[in-house]
Protein backbone atom coordinates (compact mmCIF):
# COMPACT_ATOMS: atom_id res chain seq x y z
CA UNK A 1 0.00 0.00 0.00
CA UNK A 2 1.16 3.57 -0.68
CA UNK A 3 4.16 1.98 -2.42
CA UNK A 4 5.19 5.15 -4.26
CA UNK A 5 4.83 7.26 -1.12
CA UNK A 6 6.92 4.81 0.89
CA UNK A 7 9.55 4.59 -1.84
CA UNK A 8 9.95 8.37 -1.95
CA UNK A 9 10.22 8.55 1.84
CA UNK A 10 12.96 5.91 1.82
CA UNK A 11 14.85 7.89 -0.82
CA UNK A 12 14.52 11.06 1.25
CA UNK A 13 15.78 9.32 4.40
CA UNK A 14 18.69 7.73 2.52
CA UNK A 15 19.65 11.06 0.97
CA UNK A 16 19.82 12.67 4.42
CA UNK A 17 21.64 9.73 6.01
CA UNK A 18 24.27 9.49 3.24
CA UNK A 19 24.96 13.22 2.97
CA UNK A 20 28.35 14.47 4.11
CA UNK A 21 26.92 17.87 5.03
CA UNK A 22 23.37 19.02 5.69
CA UNK A 23 23.24 22.29 3.79
CA UNK A 24 20.47 24.47 2.40
CA UNK A 25 20.62 22.83 -1.02
CA UNK A 26 20.14 19.34 0.45
CA UNK A 27 17.23 20.46 2.62
CA UNK A 28 15.44 22.17 -0.26
CA UNK A 29 15.92 19.10 -2.45
CA UNK A 30 14.53 16.86 0.30
CA UNK A 31 11.59 19.19 0.92
CA UNK A 32 10.74 19.29 -2.78
CA UNK A 33 10.64 15.48 -2.99
CA UNK A 34 8.67 15.22 0.23
CA UNK A 35 6.06 17.81 -0.81
CA UNK A 36 5.52 16.12 -4.16
CA UNK A 37 5.10 12.73 -2.45
CA UNK A 38 2.66 14.06 0.15
CA UNK A 39 0.51 15.82 -2.46
CA UNK A 40 0.44 12.69 -4.67
CA UNK A 41 -0.77 10.76 -1.60
CA UNK A 42 -3.68 13.28 -1.45
CA UNK A 43 -2.39 15.00 1.67
CA UNK A 44 -3.63 18.57 2.04
CA UNK A 45 -1.08 21.06 0.70
CA UNK A 46 -1.22 23.12 3.93
CA UNK A 47 -0.02 20.06 5.89
CA UNK A 48 2.78 19.46 3.37
CA UNK A 49 3.89 23.10 3.75
CA UNK A 50 3.76 22.91 7.54
CA UNK A 51 6.08 19.89 7.59
CA UNK A 52 8.39 21.61 5.10
CA UNK A 53 8.71 24.70 7.30
CA UNK A 54 9.50 22.57 10.35
CA UNK A 55 12.24 20.79 8.40
CA UNK A 56 13.73 24.13 7.30
CA UNK A 57 13.70 25.39 10.86
CA UNK A 58 15.28 22.22 12.24
CA UNK A 59 17.99 22.37 9.57
CA UNK A 60 18.95 25.85 10.78
CA UNK A 61 19.24 24.76 14.43
CA UNK A 62 22.31 23.25 16.03
CA UNK A 63 21.72 21.13 19.12
CA UNK A 64 24.88 20.09 20.94
CA UNK A 65 25.44 16.32 21.13
CA UNK A 66 23.15 15.47 18.22
CA UNK A 67 24.02 15.35 14.57
CA UNK A 68 21.82 17.54 12.41
CA UNK A 69 21.04 14.55 10.19
CA UNK A 70 19.64 12.65 13.16
CA UNK A 71 17.55 15.67 14.18
CA UNK A 72 15.99 15.98 10.73
CA UNK A 73 15.32 12.24 10.34
CA UNK A 74 13.71 12.14 13.80
CA UNK A 75 11.60 15.21 13.03
CA UNK A 76 10.35 13.73 9.76
CA UNK A 77 9.54 10.44 11.48
CA UNK A 78 7.61 12.15 14.29
CA UNK A 79 5.74 14.50 11.96
CA UNK A 80 4.54 11.62 9.77
CA UNK A 81 3.28 9.77 12.83
CA UNK A 82 1.52 12.94 14.00
CA UNK A 83 -0.40 13.49 10.76
CA UNK A 84 -1.18 9.79 10.15
CA UNK A 85 -2.96 9.31 13.45
CA UNK A 86 -0.44 9.72 16.27
CA UNK A 87 -1.94 7.17 18.67
CA UNK A 88 -2.70 3.46 18.43
CA UNK A 89 -6.32 2.59 19.19
CA UNK A 90 -8.03 -0.74 19.68
CA UNK A 91 -11.62 -1.58 20.50
CA UNK A 92 -12.03 -2.50 24.14
CA UNK A 93 -13.98 -5.77 24.13
CA UNK A 94 -15.96 -6.40 27.32
CA UNK A 95 -15.52 -10.16 27.80
CA UNK A 96 -18.21 -10.23 30.48
CA UNK A 97 -20.90 -8.94 28.12
CA UNK A 98 -22.36 -11.56 25.77
CA UNK A 99 -22.79 -10.85 23.01
CA UNK A 100 -20.56 -7.81 22.56
CA UNK A 101 -22.14 -6.11 19.54
CA UNK A 102 -20.09 -4.26 16.92
CA UNK A 103 -22.09 -2.56 14.15
CA UNK A 104 -20.54 -1.51 10.84
CA UNK A 105 -21.93 1.53 9.01
CA UNK A 106 -20.96 3.08 5.68
CA UNK A 107 -22.05 3.79 2.12
CA UNK A 108 -22.52 1.28 -0.70
CA UNK A 109 -19.41 -0.09 -2.36
CA UNK A 110 -16.93 0.60 0.46
CA UNK A 111 -16.51 -3.06 1.43
CA UNK A 112 -18.68 -3.02 4.56
CA UNK A 113 -19.88 -6.62 4.30
CA UNK A 114 -16.39 -7.93 3.54
CA UNK A 115 -15.02 -5.85 6.42
CA UNK A 116 -17.54 -7.34 8.84
CA UNK A 117 -16.28 -10.83 7.98
CA UNK A 118 -12.62 -9.76 8.15
CA UNK A 119 -13.05 -8.18 11.59
CA UNK A 120 -14.96 -11.25 12.73
CA UNK A 121 -12.12 -13.45 11.47
CA UNK A 122 -9.61 -11.19 13.24
CA UNK A 123 -11.32 -11.65 16.62
CA UNK A 124 -12.02 -15.36 16.11
CA UNK A 125 -8.24 -15.83 15.75
CA UNK A 126 -7.90 -14.26 19.19
CA UNK A 127 -10.07 -16.85 20.88
CA UNK A 128 -13.49 -15.20 20.66
CA UNK A 129 -16.61 -17.03 19.51
CA UNK A 130 -17.88 -14.75 16.73
CA UNK A 131 -21.06 -14.53 14.63
CA UNK A 132 -22.18 -12.29 11.76
CA UNK A 133 -25.65 -10.74 11.62
CA UNK A 134 -26.99 -9.32 8.33
CA UNK A 135 -29.29 -6.30 8.71
CA UNK A 136 -28.83 -4.89 5.21
CA UNK A 137 -32.30 -5.42 3.74
CA UNK A 138 -31.93 -3.03 0.79
CA UNK A 139 -29.06 -4.42 -1.27
CA UNK A 140 -30.37 -7.65 -2.90
CA UNK A 141 -27.08 -9.59 -2.76
CA UNK A 142 -26.11 -8.54 0.77
CA UNK A 143 -27.31 -11.70 2.63
CA UNK A 144 -25.66 -14.04 0.11
CA UNK A 145 -22.41 -12.10 0.22
CA UNK A 146 -22.35 -12.17 4.02
CA UNK A 147 -22.93 -15.93 3.95
CA UNK A 148 -20.08 -16.44 1.48
CA UNK A 149 -17.66 -14.28 3.47
CA UNK A 150 -18.73 -15.95 6.71
CA UNK A 151 -17.96 -19.34 5.20
CA UNK A 152 -14.45 -18.17 4.23
CA UNK A 153 -13.91 -16.90 7.78
CA UNK A 154 -15.44 -20.05 9.32
CA UNK A 155 -18.01 -17.95 11.21
CA UNK A 156 -21.69 -18.53 11.99
CA UNK A 157 -23.93 -16.23 9.92
CA UNK A 158 -27.49 -15.13 10.68
CA UNK A 159 -29.50 -13.71 7.75
CA UNK A 160 -33.11 -13.69 6.60
CA UNK A 161 -33.39 -13.27 2.83
CA UNK A 162 -37.16 -12.70 2.85
CA UNK A 163 -37.57 -10.25 5.72
CA UNK A 164 -37.29 -6.54 4.80
CA UNK A 165 -37.40 -5.13 8.32
CA UNK A 166 -33.93 -5.08 9.96
CA UNK A 167 -35.43 -4.85 13.45
CA UNK A 168 -37.55 -7.97 12.82
CA UNK A 169 -34.41 -9.85 11.75
CA UNK A 170 -32.64 -8.81 14.95
CA UNK A 171 -35.57 -9.93 17.11
CA UNK A 172 -35.69 -13.26 15.25
CA UNK A 173 -32.07 -14.15 16.07
CA UNK A 174 -31.67 -12.22 19.34
CA UNK A 175 -31.71 -15.28 21.61
CA UNK A 176 -29.33 -17.30 19.39
CA UNK A 177 -26.79 -14.48 19.49
CA UNK A 178 -26.46 -14.92 23.26
CA UNK A 179 -24.22 -17.95 22.64
CA UNK A 180 -21.50 -15.78 21.07
CA UNK A 181 -18.82 -13.52 22.54
CA UNK A 182 -18.88 -11.02 19.67
CA UNK A 183 -21.49 -10.28 16.98
CA UNK A 184 -20.52 -8.22 13.92
CA UNK A 185 -23.59 -6.46 12.49
CA UNK A 186 -23.66 -5.57 8.79
CA UNK A 187 -26.02 -2.61 8.48
CA UNK A 188 -27.58 -1.09 5.36
CA UNK A 189 -25.85 1.52 3.21
CA UNK A 190 -26.88 4.03 0.55
CA UNK A 191 -25.24 5.70 -2.43
CA UNK A 192 -24.94 8.90 -0.40
CA UNK A 193 -25.31 9.84 3.24
CA UNK A 194 -28.93 11.07 3.24
CA UNK A 195 -31.68 11.48 5.84
CA UNK A 196 -33.14 8.07 5.01
CA UNK A 197 -29.86 6.32 5.90
CA UNK A 198 -29.32 8.47 9.00
CA UNK A 199 -32.82 7.70 10.30
CA UNK A 200 -32.36 3.97 9.71
CA UNK A 201 -29.00 3.97 11.53
CA UNK A 202 -30.55 5.81 14.48
CA UNK A 203 -33.50 3.40 14.62
CA UNK A 204 -31.32 0.26 14.47
CA UNK A 205 -28.98 1.80 17.03
CA UNK A 206 -31.87 2.46 19.40
CA UNK A 207 -33.15 -1.14 19.26
CA UNK A 208 -29.95 -3.17 18.81
CA UNK A 209 -27.87 -1.00 21.15
CA UNK A 210 -24.44 -1.85 19.66
CA UNK A 211 -21.52 -1.58 22.06
CA UNK A 212 -19.22 -0.17 19.37
CA UNK A 213 -19.78 1.34 15.91
CA UNK A 214 -17.16 1.11 13.16
CA UNK A 215 -17.41 3.37 10.12
CA UNK A 216 -16.20 1.74 6.89
CA UNK A 217 -14.54 4.12 4.43
CA UNK A 218 -12.79 3.37 1.13
CA UNK A 219 -9.18 4.56 1.25
CA UNK A 220 -9.13 5.50 -2.42
CA UNK A 221 -11.42 8.50 -1.86
CA UNK A 222 -8.53 10.37 -0.20
CA UNK A 223 -9.37 13.70 1.45
CA UNK A 224 -13.12 13.11 0.85
CA UNK A 225 -12.95 10.70 3.81
CA UNK A 226 -13.14 13.74 6.08
CA UNK A 227 -16.64 14.66 4.88
CA UNK A 228 -17.89 11.09 5.29
CA UNK A 229 -16.44 10.75 8.79
CA UNK A 230 -17.98 14.05 9.90
CA UNK A 231 -21.36 13.16 8.38
CA UNK A 232 -21.66 9.75 10.03
CA UNK A 233 -20.38 11.15 13.35
CA UNK A 234 -23.43 13.44 13.43
CA UNK A 235 -25.75 10.46 12.93
CA UNK A 236 -24.25 8.25 15.64
CA UNK A 237 -21.22 7.92 17.88
CA UNK A 238 -18.37 6.50 15.81
CA UNK A 239 -15.83 4.51 17.86
CA UNK A 240 -13.39 3.96 15.01
CA UNK A 241 -12.82 3.54 11.29
CA UNK A 242 -12.14 0.53 9.06
CA UNK A 243 -10.26 1.89 6.03
CA UNK A 244 -10.60 -0.38 3.00
CA UNK A 245 -8.90 -0.62 -0.40
CA UNK A 246 -5.55 0.75 0.77
CA UNK A 247 -3.72 -1.75 -1.43
CA UNK A 248 -2.59 -0.09 -4.62
CA UNK A 249 -4.13 3.33 -3.96
CA UNK A 250 -2.16 6.57 -4.10
CA UNK A 251 -4.74 8.43 -1.98
CA UNK A 252 -4.40 6.40 1.20
CA UNK A 253 -2.37 9.10 2.93
CA UNK A 254 -5.16 11.63 2.46
CA UNK A 255 -7.76 9.19 3.82
CA UNK A 256 -5.68 8.35 6.89
CA UNK A 257 -5.01 12.01 7.67
CA UNK A 258 -8.65 13.01 7.10
CA UNK A 259 -9.84 10.44 9.64
CA UNK A 260 -7.26 11.68 12.13
CA UNK A 261 -8.44 15.27 11.67
CA UNK A 262 -12.05 14.32 12.50
CA UNK A 263 -10.97 12.52 15.70
CA UNK A 264 -12.24 9.24 14.24
CA UNK A 265 -9.33 6.88 14.88
CA UNK A 266 -8.50 4.30 12.23
CA UNK A 267 -8.60 0.94 13.99
CA UNK A 268 -8.37 -1.49 11.06
CA UNK A 269 -7.11 -1.24 7.49
CA UNK A 270 -7.96 -3.59 4.63
CA UNK A 271 -5.05 -4.45 2.35
CA UNK A 272 -6.49 -6.97 -0.11
CA UNK A 273 -9.34 -9.28 -1.06
CA UNK A 274 -8.49 -12.28 1.15
CA UNK A 275 -10.19 -12.82 4.49
CA UNK A 276 -6.89 -12.35 6.36
CA UNK A 277 -5.98 -9.12 4.51
CA UNK A 278 -6.71 -7.00 7.57
CA UNK A 279 -4.36 -5.17 9.91
CA UNK A 280 -4.84 -3.34 13.19
CA UNK A 281 -3.63 0.18 12.46
CA UNK A 282 -0.68 1.45 14.47
CA UNK A 283 0.55 4.83 13.08
CA UNK A 284 4.06 4.44 14.48
CA UNK A 285 4.53 0.94 13.05
CA UNK A 286 2.91 2.06 9.78
CA UNK A 287 5.39 4.92 9.36
CA UNK A 288 8.23 2.60 10.37
CA UNK A 289 7.27 0.28 7.51
CA UNK A 290 6.91 3.15 5.03
CA UNK A 291 10.45 4.25 5.88
CA UNK A 292 11.86 0.74 5.46
CA UNK A 293 12.33 0.02 9.18
CA UNK A 294 10.13 -3.08 9.31
CA UNK A 295 7.18 -3.99 11.54
CA UNK A 296 7.61 -7.07 13.75
CA UNK A 297 4.21 -6.52 15.38
CA UNK A 298 2.44 -6.97 12.06
CA UNK A 299 4.58 -9.97 11.12
CA UNK A 300 3.44 -11.75 14.28
CA UNK A 301 -0.13 -10.62 13.64
CA UNK A 302 -0.10 -12.06 10.12
CA UNK A 303 1.25 -15.34 11.47
CA UNK A 304 -1.59 -15.39 13.99
CA UNK A 305 -4.19 -14.91 11.23
CA UNK A 306 -2.63 -17.43 8.87
CA UNK A 307 -2.05 -20.33 11.26
CA UNK A 308 -4.84 -22.14 13.06
CA UNK A 309 -4.66 -21.90 16.87
CA UNK A 310 -4.68 -25.68 17.35
CA UNK A 311 -1.94 -26.03 14.74
CA UNK A 312 0.15 -23.38 16.52
CA UNK A 313 -0.12 -25.22 19.86
CA UNK A 314 0.63 -28.59 18.28
CA UNK A 315 3.68 -27.24 16.46
CA UNK A 316 4.97 -25.43 19.56
CA UNK A 317 4.71 -28.62 21.62
CA UNK A 318 6.60 -30.65 18.97
CA UNK A 319 9.33 -28.04 18.65
CA UNK A 320 9.83 -27.88 22.41
CA UNK A 321 10.27 -31.67 22.32
CA UNK A 322 12.98 -31.23 19.69
CA UNK A 323 10.91 -32.60 16.79
CA UNK A 324 10.79 -30.97 13.35
CA UNK A 325 10.23 -33.25 10.36
CA UNK A 326 9.81 -32.56 6.67
CA UNK A 327 6.06 -32.82 7.28
CA UNK A 328 6.39 -30.00 9.78
CA UNK A 329 8.44 -28.03 7.28
CA UNK A 330 5.68 -28.62 4.72
CA UNK A 331 3.13 -27.13 7.17
CA UNK A 332 5.39 -24.14 7.76
CA UNK A 333 5.64 -23.54 4.00
CA UNK A 334 1.84 -23.62 3.69
CA UNK A 335 1.49 -21.21 6.62
CA UNK A 336 4.02 -18.81 5.09
CA UNK A 337 2.12 -18.86 1.79
CA UNK A 338 -1.04 -18.02 3.74
CA UNK A 339 0.68 -14.95 5.21
CA UNK A 340 1.25 -13.46 1.75
CA UNK A 341 4.00 -13.15 -0.88
CA UNK A 342 7.53 -13.43 0.52
CA UNK A 343 8.64 -10.12 -0.98
CA UNK A 344 5.77 -8.38 0.87
CA UNK A 345 6.57 -10.14 4.15
CA UNK A 346 10.17 -8.97 3.80
CA UNK A 347 8.91 -5.39 4.20
CA UNK A 348 8.02 -6.24 7.81
CA UNK A 349 11.45 -7.58 8.76
CA UNK A 350 13.99 -5.05 10.06
CA UNK A 351 17.08 -5.13 7.86
CA UNK A 352 15.26 -6.64 4.88
CA UNK A 353 12.52 -4.02 4.65
CA UNK A 354 14.87 -1.25 3.51
CA UNK A 355 15.97 -3.44 0.58
CA UNK A 356 12.56 -4.76 -0.38
CA UNK A 357 11.88 -2.19 -3.09
CA UNK A 358 15.03 -2.96 -5.05
CA UNK A 359 14.59 -4.82 -8.33
CA UNK A 360 17.19 -7.56 -7.75
CA UNK A 361 15.90 -8.16 -4.24
CA UNK A 362 12.37 -8.70 -5.53
CA UNK A 363 13.66 -11.15 -8.16
CA UNK A 364 15.52 -13.05 -5.45
CA UNK A 365 12.38 -13.47 -3.35
CA UNK A 366 10.24 -14.44 -6.33
CA UNK A 367 12.78 -17.13 -7.28
CA UNK A 368 12.80 -18.42 -3.70
CA UNK A 369 8.99 -18.52 -3.68
CA UNK A 370 8.98 -20.64 -6.87
CA UNK A 371 11.55 -22.96 -5.31
CA UNK A 372 9.35 -23.38 -2.22
CA UNK A 373 6.51 -24.54 -4.47
CA UNK A 374 8.78 -27.19 -5.99
CA UNK A 375 9.86 -28.26 -2.51
CA UNK A 376 6.18 -28.78 -1.72
CA UNK A 377 5.84 -31.09 -4.76
CA UNK A 378 8.91 -33.04 -3.65
CA UNK A 379 7.61 -33.48 -0.10
CA UNK A 380 4.26 -34.70 -1.49
CA UNK A 381 6.16 -37.44 -3.38
CA UNK A 382 7.90 -38.79 -0.26
CA UNK A 383 6.85 -41.71 1.90
CA UNK A 384 5.79 -41.08 5.52
CA UNK A 385 9.12 -42.55 6.66
CA UNK A 386 11.09 -40.14 4.45
CA UNK A 387 9.08 -37.17 5.65
CA UNK A 388 9.61 -38.13 9.28
CA UNK A 389 13.27 -39.13 8.91
CA UNK A 390 14.95 -37.22 6.06
CA UNK A 391 18.31 -38.69 7.02
CA UNK A 392 17.29 -42.07 5.53
CA UNK A 393 17.21 -40.63 2.01
CA UNK A 394 20.05 -41.85 -0.17
CA UNK A 395 20.73 -41.17 -3.86
CA UNK A 396 18.29 -43.84 -5.11
CA UNK A 397 15.45 -42.50 -2.95
CA UNK A 398 16.20 -38.94 -4.07
CA UNK A 399 16.18 -40.08 -7.71
CA UNK A 400 12.77 -41.72 -7.24
CA UNK A 401 11.33 -38.58 -5.61
CA UNK A 402 12.80 -36.42 -8.37
CA UNK A 403 11.04 -38.45 -11.08
CA UNK A 404 7.76 -38.52 -9.17
CA UNK A 405 7.66 -34.78 -8.48
CA UNK A 406 9.49 -33.46 -11.56
CA UNK A 407 11.85 -31.60 -9.22
CA UNK A 408 15.61 -31.72 -9.92
CA UNK A 409 17.59 -34.00 -7.58
CA UNK A 410 19.87 -31.07 -6.75
CA UNK A 411 16.90 -29.10 -5.34
CA UNK A 412 15.75 -32.10 -3.27
CA UNK A 413 19.25 -32.33 -1.77
CA UNK A 414 19.07 -28.61 -1.08
CA UNK A 415 15.68 -29.15 0.60
CA UNK A 416 17.13 -31.84 2.88
CA UNK A 417 20.09 -29.64 3.74
CA UNK A 418 17.81 -26.64 4.35
CA UNK A 419 15.68 -28.79 6.64
CA UNK A 420 18.70 -29.61 8.81
CA UNK A 421 19.55 -25.92 9.15
CA UNK A 422 15.92 -24.87 9.70
CA UNK A 423 15.36 -27.63 12.28
CA UNK A 424 18.26 -26.47 14.43
CA UNK A 425 17.23 -22.81 14.11
CA UNK A 426 13.49 -23.19 14.75
CA UNK A 427 13.86 -25.64 17.64
CA UNK A 428 16.39 -23.33 19.24
CA UNK A 429 13.96 -20.41 18.80
CA UNK A 430 10.96 -22.34 20.15
CA UNK A 431 12.85 -23.49 23.19
CA UNK A 432 14.38 -20.05 23.60
CA UNK A 433 10.95 -18.40 23.67
CA UNK A 434 10.26 -20.31 26.88
CA UNK A 435 13.13 -18.41 28.44
CA UNK A 436 11.78 -14.93 27.70
CA UNK A 437 10.91 -13.78 31.19
CA UNK A 438 8.38 -11.07 31.96
CA UNK A 439 6.45 -11.38 28.67
CA UNK A 440 2.70 -11.86 28.83
CA UNK A 441 2.08 -15.00 26.69
CA UNK A 442 -1.34 -13.67 25.60
CA UNK A 443 0.30 -10.48 24.30
CA UNK A 444 2.94 -12.47 22.46
CA UNK A 445 0.29 -14.75 20.92
CA UNK A 446 -1.69 -11.85 19.50
CA UNK A 447 1.38 -9.95 18.34
CA UNK A 448 1.12 -7.20 20.96
CA UNK A 449 4.69 -6.19 21.80
CA UNK A 450 3.77 -2.94 23.52
CA UNK A 451 5.03 -2.72 27.08
CA UNK A 452 7.70 -5.39 26.67
CA UNK A 453 11.19 -4.78 27.93
CA UNK A 454 13.66 -3.54 25.36
CA UNK A 455 16.03 -6.49 25.88
CA UNK A 456 13.16 -8.93 25.25
CA UNK A 457 12.19 -7.13 22.04
CA UNK A 458 15.80 -7.36 20.92
CA UNK A 459 15.74 -11.11 21.52
CA UNK A 460 12.64 -11.50 19.36
CA UNK A 461 14.05 -9.22 16.64
CA UNK A 462 17.26 -11.26 16.63
CA UNK A 463 15.32 -14.47 16.17
CA UNK A 464 13.31 -13.09 13.23
CA UNK A 465 16.45 -11.68 11.66
CA UNK A 466 17.81 -15.19 11.35
CA UNK A 467 14.70 -16.51 9.59
CA UNK A 468 15.46 -15.74 5.93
Amino acid sequence: MLDKFGSTLKNVMNKIANAVFVDKKLIEDVIKQLQRSLIEADVDISIAREISEKLRKKASENIRGLEKKEQIVDLLYRELIEILGKDYYELEINKDKKPFKIMLVGLYGVGKTTSAAKIGFYYSKRGYKVALLGLDVHRPAAPEQLEQMGKKANLTVFVDKDEKNPLAIYEKFKDKLLKFDIVLIDSAGRDVLNNELINEIKLVHEIVKPDKIILTIAGDIGKAAKKQAEGFAKACKINGVMLTRLDGTAKGGGALISCSETKSPVIFIGTGEKINDIESYDPEAFVSRLLGMGDLNLLLEKAKLAIEEKQQKKMQDRLEEGKFTLSDMYDQIKAMQGMGPLNKLSELIPGLSALSGKKDFSKLFNAQEDKMKRWKYAIDSMTPLEKENPEVMNSSRISRISKGSNVPASEIKELINQHKIMKDLIIQQAQGMKGLQGIDPEKLARGDLQGMKKKDLMKIAKKFKGMK
